[in-house]
Protein backbone atom coordinates (compact mmCIF):
# COMPACT_ATOMS: atom_id res chain seq x y z
CA UNK A 1 0.00 0.00 0.00
CA UNK A 2 1.41 3.35 -1.05
CA UNK A 3 -1.35 5.51 0.31
CA UNK A 4 0.47 7.58 2.88
CA UNK A 5 3.68 9.49 3.34
CA UNK A 6 5.37 9.43 6.73
CA UNK A 7 6.90 12.84 7.38
CA UNK A 8 8.80 14.49 10.16
CA UNK A 9 8.50 18.22 9.75
CA UNK A 10 10.15 18.87 13.10
CA UNK A 11 13.22 16.97 11.99
CA UNK A 12 13.25 18.89 8.74
CA UNK A 13 13.37 22.19 10.57
CA UNK A 14 16.58 21.08 12.26
CA UNK A 15 18.44 19.47 9.43
CA UNK A 16 17.07 20.82 6.14
CA UNK A 17 19.94 21.38 3.80
CA UNK A 18 22.30 18.98 5.54
CA UNK A 19 20.99 15.70 4.15
CA UNK A 20 19.01 14.47 1.21
CA UNK A 21 15.28 14.40 1.75
CA UNK A 22 15.06 10.65 1.20
CA UNK A 23 16.82 10.29 4.52
CA UNK A 24 14.14 12.40 6.20
CA UNK A 25 10.83 11.92 4.48
CA UNK A 26 10.38 8.34 3.40
CA UNK A 27 7.41 7.42 1.18
CA UNK A 28 6.38 3.79 1.00
CA UNK A 29 8.10 2.34 -2.06
CA UNK A 30 10.79 5.03 -2.13
CA UNK A 31 12.97 3.06 -4.52
CA UNK A 32 10.48 3.71 -7.30
CA UNK A 33 10.71 7.48 -7.00
CA UNK A 34 12.84 9.75 -9.14
CA UNK A 35 15.08 10.93 -6.35
CA UNK A 36 17.62 12.24 -8.85
CA UNK A 37 15.17 14.91 -9.98
CA UNK A 38 14.51 15.94 -6.39
CA UNK A 39 18.18 16.03 -5.44
CA UNK A 40 19.06 18.05 -8.53
CA UNK A 41 16.40 20.58 -7.57
CA UNK A 42 17.56 20.69 -3.95
CA UNK A 43 21.20 21.17 -4.88
CA UNK A 44 20.41 24.05 -7.25
CA UNK A 45 17.75 25.68 -5.07
CA UNK A 46 18.65 28.96 -3.36
CA UNK A 47 18.51 29.30 0.39
CA UNK A 48 14.98 30.60 0.96
CA UNK A 49 15.03 30.47 4.74
CA UNK A 50 12.68 33.03 6.23
CA UNK A 51 10.54 33.25 3.06
CA UNK A 52 7.03 31.89 2.79
CA UNK A 53 4.84 30.53 0.01
CA UNK A 54 1.09 30.68 0.60
CA UNK A 55 -1.23 28.59 -1.54
CA UNK A 56 -5.03 28.61 -1.57
CA UNK A 57 -7.43 26.36 -3.40
CA UNK A 58 -10.53 24.16 -3.30
CA UNK A 59 -8.82 21.01 -1.98
CA UNK A 60 -10.05 19.85 1.42
CA UNK A 61 -9.06 16.72 3.34
CA UNK A 62 -7.82 14.22 2.21
CA UNK A 63 -6.51 16.07 -0.87
CA UNK A 64 -5.18 18.91 1.29
CA UNK A 65 -3.33 16.46 3.54
CA UNK A 66 -1.66 14.82 0.57
CA UNK A 67 -0.61 18.20 -0.78
CA UNK A 68 0.83 19.15 2.62
CA UNK A 69 3.09 16.11 2.35
CA UNK A 70 4.38 17.46 -0.96
CA UNK A 71 5.04 20.88 0.58
CA UNK A 72 7.25 19.28 3.23
CA UNK A 73 9.68 18.16 0.52
CA UNK A 74 9.84 21.67 -0.93
CA UNK A 75 10.52 23.07 2.53
CA UNK A 76 13.32 20.52 3.05
CA UNK A 77 15.00 21.52 -0.20
CA UNK A 78 14.75 25.30 0.15
CA UNK A 79 14.25 26.23 3.80
CA UNK A 80 11.13 28.19 2.85
CA UNK A 81 7.86 27.75 4.71
CA UNK A 82 4.98 26.65 2.50
CA UNK A 83 1.36 26.58 3.64
CA UNK A 84 -1.84 25.53 1.91
CA UNK A 85 -5.34 26.70 2.85
CA UNK A 86 -8.38 24.96 1.37
CA UNK A 87 -11.90 26.35 1.17
CA UNK A 88 -15.19 25.22 -0.31
CA UNK A 89 -15.82 28.88 -1.24
CA UNK A 90 -12.39 29.34 -2.82
CA UNK A 91 -13.65 30.68 -6.15
CA UNK A 92 -15.48 33.56 -4.47
CA UNK A 93 -12.75 34.27 -1.92
CA UNK A 94 -9.82 34.39 -4.32
CA UNK A 95 -11.41 37.19 -6.33
CA UNK A 96 -12.12 39.20 -3.19
CA UNK A 97 -8.59 38.69 -1.87
CA UNK A 98 -6.89 39.48 -5.17
CA UNK A 99 -8.86 42.68 -5.70
CA UNK A 100 -8.05 43.73 -2.12
CA UNK A 101 -4.33 43.09 -2.62
CA UNK A 102 -4.24 40.28 -0.08
CA UNK A 103 -4.09 37.26 -2.37
CA UNK A 104 -2.00 34.17 -1.56
CA UNK A 105 1.12 33.62 -3.65
CA UNK A 106 -0.49 30.81 -5.62
CA UNK A 107 -4.12 30.02 -6.39
CA UNK A 108 -5.31 26.54 -7.35
CA UNK A 109 -8.16 26.82 -9.86
CA UNK A 110 -10.50 23.86 -10.47
CA UNK A 111 -10.89 24.86 -14.14
CA UNK A 112 -9.62 27.58 -16.50
CA UNK A 113 -12.66 29.86 -16.63
CA UNK A 114 -12.04 31.90 -13.48
CA UNK A 115 -8.28 31.99 -14.08
CA UNK A 116 -8.88 33.51 -17.51
CA UNK A 117 -11.17 36.16 -16.03
CA UNK A 118 -8.60 37.07 -13.37
CA UNK A 119 -5.81 37.20 -15.94
CA UNK A 120 -7.82 39.65 -18.03
CA UNK A 121 -8.26 41.75 -14.91
CA UNK A 122 -4.54 41.91 -14.28
CA UNK A 123 -4.80 39.76 -11.15
CA UNK A 124 -2.43 36.98 -12.24
CA UNK A 125 1.30 36.96 -13.02
CA UNK A 126 2.44 35.20 -16.21
CA UNK A 127 4.64 32.15 -15.77
CA UNK A 128 6.70 33.07 -18.82
CA UNK A 129 7.70 31.59 -22.15
CA UNK A 130 10.29 29.26 -20.61
CA UNK A 131 7.67 27.56 -18.45
CA UNK A 132 5.32 27.28 -21.43
CA UNK A 133 8.08 25.67 -23.48
CA UNK A 134 8.83 23.27 -20.64
CA UNK A 135 5.18 22.17 -20.47
CA UNK A 136 5.05 21.71 -24.24
CA UNK A 137 8.14 19.48 -24.10
CA UNK A 138 7.48 17.53 -20.89
CA UNK A 139 3.72 16.97 -20.73
CA UNK A 140 2.06 14.40 -22.96
CA UNK A 141 -0.06 16.39 -25.41
CA UNK A 142 2.01 19.32 -24.15
CA UNK A 143 0.72 21.98 -26.59
CA UNK A 144 -2.80 21.23 -25.33
CA UNK A 145 -1.78 22.06 -21.77
CA UNK A 146 -0.09 25.26 -22.92
CA UNK A 147 -3.25 26.27 -24.76
CA UNK A 148 -5.40 25.50 -21.72
CA UNK A 149 -3.12 27.61 -19.51
CA UNK A 150 -2.85 30.59 -21.87
CA UNK A 151 -5.20 33.57 -21.44
CA UNK A 152 -5.41 37.18 -22.54
CA UNK A 153 -3.91 39.69 -20.12
CA UNK A 154 -5.36 43.12 -19.31
CA UNK A 155 -4.02 44.40 -22.64
CA UNK A 156 -5.54 41.57 -24.62
CA UNK A 157 -2.19 39.83 -25.20
CA UNK A 158 -1.98 36.07 -24.70
CA UNK A 159 0.25 34.96 -21.85
CA UNK A 160 0.93 31.60 -20.21
CA UNK A 161 -0.55 31.65 -16.70
CA UNK A 162 -1.79 28.19 -15.74
CA UNK A 163 0.31 25.17 -14.75
CA UNK A 164 -1.89 22.08 -14.59
CA UNK A 165 -1.35 19.81 -11.61
CA UNK A 166 -3.76 16.88 -11.17
CA UNK A 167 -6.21 16.03 -13.95
CA UNK A 168 -9.10 13.64 -14.46
CA UNK A 169 -10.37 11.57 -17.36
CA UNK A 170 -13.72 11.26 -19.05
CA UNK A 171 -12.72 9.26 -22.14
CA UNK A 172 -13.29 5.85 -20.54
CA UNK A 173 -15.48 2.84 -21.27
CA UNK A 174 -16.24 0.55 -18.32
CA UNK A 175 -16.87 -3.17 -18.65
CA UNK A 176 -16.79 -6.45 -16.71
CA UNK A 177 -13.81 -8.53 -17.88
CA UNK A 178 -15.53 -11.80 -16.96
CA UNK A 179 -18.47 -10.93 -19.22
CA UNK A 180 -16.14 -10.17 -22.13
CA UNK A 181 -14.22 -13.38 -21.53
CA UNK A 182 -17.36 -15.52 -21.33
CA UNK A 183 -18.67 -14.04 -24.59
CA UNK A 184 -15.31 -14.12 -26.37
CA UNK A 185 -15.14 -10.35 -26.88
CA UNK A 186 -11.89 -8.41 -27.15
CA UNK A 187 -11.29 -4.84 -25.95
CA UNK A 188 -11.55 -2.65 -29.07
CA UNK A 189 -8.55 -0.57 -30.07
CA UNK A 190 -10.30 1.76 -32.54
CA UNK A 191 -13.72 3.36 -32.81
CA UNK A 192 -14.38 1.23 -35.86
CA UNK A 193 -13.75 -1.86 -33.72
CA UNK A 194 -15.97 -0.47 -30.94
CA UNK A 195 -18.85 -0.01 -33.37
CA UNK A 196 -18.27 -3.48 -34.81
CA UNK A 197 -18.25 -4.95 -31.28
CA UNK A 198 -21.56 -3.22 -30.55
CA UNK A 199 -23.05 -4.72 -33.69
CA UNK A 200 -21.68 -8.16 -32.78
CA UNK A 201 -23.20 -8.01 -29.30
CA UNK A 202 -26.58 -7.17 -30.82
CA UNK A 203 -26.19 -10.01 -33.32
CA UNK A 204 -25.53 -12.31 -30.37
CA UNK A 205 -28.87 -11.33 -28.89
CA UNK A 206 -27.37 -9.14 -26.16
CA UNK A 207 -27.29 -5.40 -25.41
CA UNK A 208 -23.98 -3.54 -25.82
CA UNK A 209 -24.59 -0.30 -23.89
CA UNK A 210 -26.00 1.12 -20.69
CA UNK A 211 -26.67 4.86 -20.95
CA UNK A 212 -28.49 7.13 -18.54
CA UNK A 213 -28.91 10.90 -18.70
CA UNK A 214 -30.90 11.44 -15.52
CA UNK A 215 -29.36 13.75 -12.92
CA UNK A 216 -32.14 15.74 -11.28
CA UNK A 217 -31.94 19.39 -12.32
CA UNK A 218 -28.76 18.56 -14.27
CA UNK A 219 -30.39 15.86 -16.41
CA UNK A 220 -28.73 15.62 -19.79
CA UNK A 221 -25.10 16.30 -18.88
CA UNK A 222 -23.84 12.74 -19.57
CA UNK A 223 -24.86 13.15 -23.21
CA UNK A 224 -22.82 16.35 -23.52
CA UNK A 225 -19.73 14.35 -22.56
CA UNK A 226 -20.50 11.86 -25.31
CA UNK A 227 -20.84 14.62 -27.89
CA UNK A 228 -17.63 16.33 -26.74
CA UNK A 229 -15.67 13.08 -26.91
CA UNK A 230 -17.04 12.38 -30.38
CA UNK A 231 -16.21 15.91 -31.56
CA UNK A 232 -12.58 15.31 -30.58
CA UNK A 233 -12.60 12.04 -32.54
CA UNK A 234 -14.17 13.42 -35.71
CA UNK A 235 -12.72 16.95 -35.90
CA UNK A 236 -9.34 18.61 -35.30
CA UNK A 237 -8.93 20.25 -31.87
CA UNK A 238 -9.19 23.74 -33.34
CA UNK A 239 -12.71 22.92 -34.54
CA UNK A 240 -13.59 21.74 -31.03
CA UNK A 241 -12.20 25.00 -29.63
CA UNK A 242 -14.18 27.04 -32.13
CA UNK A 243 -17.36 25.21 -31.20
CA UNK A 244 -16.80 25.72 -27.47
CA UNK A 245 -16.20 29.46 -28.00
CA UNK A 246 -19.15 29.80 -30.43
CA UNK A 247 -16.92 30.84 -33.30
CA UNK A 248 -18.36 27.72 -34.93
CA UNK A 249 -22.13 27.61 -34.41
CA UNK A 250 -23.84 24.76 -32.65
CA UNK A 251 -25.81 23.90 -35.76
CA UNK A 252 -22.68 23.53 -37.90
CA UNK A 253 -22.85 20.22 -39.73
CA UNK A 254 -19.74 18.98 -37.92
CA UNK A 255 -21.41 19.42 -34.54
CA UNK A 256 -24.66 17.90 -35.79
CA UNK A 257 -22.66 14.89 -37.02
CA UNK A 258 -21.25 14.41 -33.51
CA UNK A 259 -24.75 14.53 -32.02
CA UNK A 260 -25.97 11.99 -34.55
CA UNK A 261 -22.98 9.73 -33.86
CA UNK A 262 -23.99 9.75 -30.20
CA UNK A 263 -27.45 8.84 -31.47
CA UNK A 264 -26.01 5.75 -33.13
CA UNK A 265 -25.17 4.46 -29.66
CA UNK A 266 -28.18 5.84 -27.77
CA UNK A 267 -31.01 5.72 -30.32
CA UNK A 268 -30.34 2.57 -32.31
CA UNK A 269 -32.86 -0.10 -31.36
CA UNK A 270 -31.21 -2.93 -29.48
CA UNK A 271 -28.05 -0.99 -28.62
CA UNK A 272 -29.00 0.31 -25.18
CA UNK A 273 -30.51 -1.35 -22.12
CA UNK A 274 -34.19 -0.50 -21.77
CA UNK A 275 -34.36 0.77 -25.33
CA UNK A 276 -33.81 4.31 -26.62
CA UNK A 277 -36.84 5.53 -24.73
CA UNK A 278 -35.19 4.78 -21.38
CA UNK A 279 -31.98 6.75 -22.00
CA UNK A 280 -33.29 10.15 -20.91
CA UNK A 281 -35.12 8.84 -17.85
CA UNK A 282 -32.48 6.47 -16.45
CA UNK A 283 -30.45 8.08 -13.68
CA UNK A 284 -26.75 8.19 -14.55
CA UNK A 285 -25.93 6.78 -11.11
CA UNK A 286 -28.07 3.74 -11.80
CA UNK A 287 -27.08 3.28 -15.43
CA UNK A 288 -23.96 1.12 -14.90
CA UNK A 289 -25.80 -1.50 -12.84
CA UNK A 290 -26.60 -3.50 -15.97
CA UNK A 291 -22.91 -4.38 -16.24
CA UNK A 292 -23.18 -6.42 -13.07
CA UNK A 293 -26.48 -8.21 -13.71
CA UNK A 294 -26.62 -11.93 -14.44
CA UNK A 295 -27.06 -12.32 -17.33
CA UNK A 296 -25.52 -8.95 -18.24
CA UNK A 297 -27.99 -6.17 -18.95
CA UNK A 298 -25.28 -4.50 -20.99
CA UNK A 299 -21.59 -4.94 -21.73
CA UNK A 300 -20.25 -1.38 -21.83
CA UNK A 301 -20.77 1.97 -20.13
CA UNK A 302 -19.01 5.18 -21.17
CA UNK A 303 -18.37 7.41 -18.17
CA UNK A 304 -15.65 9.35 -16.36
CA UNK A 305 -13.20 8.02 -13.80
CA UNK A 306 -15.52 8.74 -10.87
CA UNK A 307 -18.24 6.24 -11.84
CA UNK A 308 -16.97 3.31 -9.69
CA UNK A 309 -18.46 5.19 -6.72
CA UNK A 310 -21.82 4.00 -8.06
CA UNK A 311 -20.85 0.40 -8.74
CA UNK A 312 -22.35 -2.28 -6.45
CA UNK A 313 -20.81 -2.38 -3.00
CA UNK A 314 -17.75 -4.59 -2.88
CA UNK A 315 -16.86 -4.20 -6.57
CA UNK A 316 -13.09 -4.35 -7.02
CA UNK A 317 -12.05 -2.12 -9.88
CA UNK A 318 -9.36 -3.82 -11.92
CA UNK A 319 -10.88 -7.23 -11.20
CA UNK A 320 -14.69 -7.20 -11.09
CA UNK A 321 -14.84 -4.18 -13.39
CA UNK A 322 -12.27 -2.47 -15.57
CA UNK A 323 -12.02 0.23 -18.22
CA UNK A 324 -10.50 0.95 -21.60
CA UNK A 325 -9.84 4.12 -23.55
CA UNK A 326 -12.84 5.41 -25.53
CA UNK A 327 -11.01 4.89 -28.81
CA UNK A 328 -10.43 7.21 -31.73
CA UNK A 329 -11.42 6.60 -35.33
CA UNK A 330 -8.54 5.02 -37.17
CA UNK A 331 -9.84 6.52 -40.40
CA UNK A 332 -9.86 10.09 -39.09
CA UNK A 333 -6.13 10.19 -38.23
CA UNK A 334 -6.67 12.51 -35.24
CA UNK A 335 -4.38 10.72 -32.81
CA UNK A 336 -5.55 9.85 -29.30
CA UNK A 337 -7.65 12.73 -27.93
CA UNK A 338 -8.65 12.73 -24.28
CA UNK A 339 -11.51 14.63 -22.68
CA UNK A 340 -11.32 15.57 -19.03
CA UNK A 341 -10.66 18.27 -16.52
CA UNK A 342 -8.08 19.32 -14.00
CA UNK A 343 -6.74 21.83 -11.54
CA UNK A 344 -4.23 24.51 -12.47
CA UNK A 345 -1.90 26.64 -10.41
CA UNK A 346 -1.43 30.33 -11.15
CA UNK A 347 0.58 33.02 -9.40
CA UNK A 348 -1.48 35.70 -7.69
CA UNK A 349 1.37 37.27 -5.69
CA UNK A 350 4.87 36.69 -7.11
CA UNK A 351 8.05 36.18 -5.10
CA UNK A 352 11.36 34.35 -5.43
CA UNK A 353 10.11 31.51 -3.25
CA UNK A 354 6.92 31.28 -5.28
CA UNK A 355 8.82 30.89 -8.53
CA UNK A 356 11.04 28.27 -6.87
CA UNK A 357 7.94 26.30 -5.94
CA UNK A 358 6.68 26.39 -9.51
CA UNK A 359 10.08 25.08 -10.61
CA UNK A 360 9.77 22.30 -8.02
CA UNK A 361 6.51 21.24 -9.66
CA UNK A 362 8.43 20.55 -12.85
CA UNK A 363 10.29 17.64 -11.24
CA UNK A 364 8.95 14.13 -11.82
CA UNK A 365 9.44 13.60 -8.09
CA UNK A 366 6.82 16.23 -7.15
CA UNK A 367 4.25 14.42 -9.26
CA UNK A 368 5.27 10.97 -8.06
CA UNK A 369 4.83 11.95 -4.41
CA UNK A 370 1.23 12.90 -5.21
CA UNK A 371 0.71 9.83 -7.39
CA UNK A 372 1.81 7.53 -4.56
CA UNK A 373 -0.90 8.85 -2.26
CA UNK A 374 -3.85 8.30 -4.60
CA UNK A 375 -6.41 10.61 -6.13
CA UNK A 376 -3.90 12.19 -8.49
CA UNK A 377 -3.24 11.83 -12.23
CA UNK A 378 -0.59 13.63 -14.24
CA UNK A 379 0.41 14.07 -17.90
CA UNK A 380 4.08 14.55 -16.89
CA UNK A 381 5.96 12.31 -19.32
CA UNK A 382 8.90 11.84 -16.96
CA UNK A 383 7.07 10.03 -14.17
CA UNK A 384 7.28 6.37 -13.25
CA UNK A 385 3.83 4.82 -13.63
CA UNK A 386 4.75 2.29 -10.93
CA UNK A 387 4.51 5.02 -8.30
CA UNK A 388 0.73 5.29 -8.70
CA UNK A 389 -1.10 4.03 -5.65
CA UNK A 390 -3.07 1.45 -7.66
CA UNK A 391 -3.06 -0.33 -10.96
CA UNK A 392 -6.32 1.44 -11.83
CA UNK A 393 -4.71 4.88 -11.53
CA UNK A 394 -1.63 3.63 -13.37
CA UNK A 395 -3.87 2.54 -16.24
CA UNK A 396 -5.56 5.93 -16.37
CA UNK A 397 -2.17 7.62 -16.12
CA UNK A 398 -1.02 5.60 -19.10
CA UNK A 399 -4.00 6.84 -21.12
CA UNK A 400 -2.94 10.39 -20.27
CA UNK A 401 0.63 9.71 -21.35
CA UNK A 402 -0.59 8.29 -24.67
CA UNK A 403 -2.83 11.28 -25.37
CA UNK A 404 -1.99 13.45 -28.36
CA UNK A 405 -4.65 16.05 -27.55
CA UNK A 406 -6.31 16.97 -24.26
CA UNK A 407 -9.36 19.17 -24.01
CA UNK A 408 -11.53 20.29 -21.13
CA UNK A 409 -15.18 19.39 -20.90
CA UNK A 410 -16.68 21.78 -23.44
CA UNK A 411 -19.96 22.37 -21.62
CA UNK A 412 -18.00 23.53 -18.56
CA UNK A 413 -16.32 26.20 -20.68
CA UNK A 414 -19.47 27.43 -22.38
CA UNK A 415 -21.67 30.11 -20.78
CA UNK A 416 -23.71 28.57 -17.98
CA UNK A 417 -26.99 29.15 -19.79
CA UNK A 418 -25.69 26.97 -22.61
CA UNK A 419 -23.29 24.42 -21.14
CA UNK A 420 -25.41 23.87 -18.03
CA UNK A 421 -28.73 24.72 -19.65
CA UNK A 422 -29.68 24.57 -23.31
CA UNK A 423 -27.08 21.90 -24.14
CA UNK A 424 -28.37 19.64 -21.36
CA UNK A 425 -32.02 20.01 -22.25
CA UNK A 426 -31.31 19.79 -25.96
CA UNK A 427 -29.63 16.43 -25.54
CA UNK A 428 -32.58 15.15 -23.52
CA UNK A 429 -34.85 16.22 -26.39
CA UNK A 430 -32.56 14.50 -28.88
CA UNK A 431 -32.44 11.28 -26.86
CA UNK A 432 -36.23 11.40 -26.85
CA UNK A 433 -36.38 11.44 -30.64
CA UNK A 434 -35.99 15.09 -31.71
CA UNK A 435 -34.11 15.89 -34.91
CA UNK A 436 -30.40 16.64 -34.35
CA UNK A 437 -30.32 19.73 -36.56
CA UNK A 438 -33.42 21.15 -34.90
CA UNK A 439 -31.91 20.54 -31.46
CA UNK A 440 -28.61 22.14 -32.45
CA UNK A 441 -30.37 25.14 -33.98
CA UNK A 442 -32.39 25.64 -30.81
CA UNK A 443 -29.22 25.60 -28.71
CA UNK A 444 -27.58 28.10 -31.06
CA UNK A 445 -30.59 30.40 -30.84
CA UNK A 446 -30.27 30.33 -27.05
CA UNK A 447 -26.60 31.26 -27.38
CA UNK A 448 -27.38 34.07 -29.80
CA UNK A 449 -29.92 35.43 -27.32
CA UNK A 450 -27.16 35.94 -24.76
CA UNK A 451 -25.48 38.60 -26.91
Amino acid sequence: MKTRLFTSVAALALVAGTAHAQDLLVPIGEGEFNWDSYNAFAEAAPDLGGQTVTIAGPWLSPEADRFDNLLAYFEAATGAEATYTGSDSFEQQIVIDAEAGSAPNIAVFPQPGLAAVMAAGGLLTPLGDDMAAWVADNYAAGPSWVDLGTYADENGDDQFYGFFFNVNLKSLVWYVPENFEDAGYEVPQTMEELIALSEQIVADGETPWCIGLGSGAATGWPATDWVEDIMLRTQPPEVYDGWVSNEIPFNDERVVNAIETFGMFARTEGWVQGGPGAVATTDFRDSPTGLFASPPGCYMHRQASFIPAFFPEGTVVGEDADFFYFPSFEGEDLGNPVLGGGTLMAITDPSDATMAFMEFLQTPFAHEIMMSQGGFLTPHSGVNLATYSSGVEAGQGEILLNATTFRFDGSDLMPGAIGAGAFWTGMVDYAGGADAMEVATSIQESWDALD
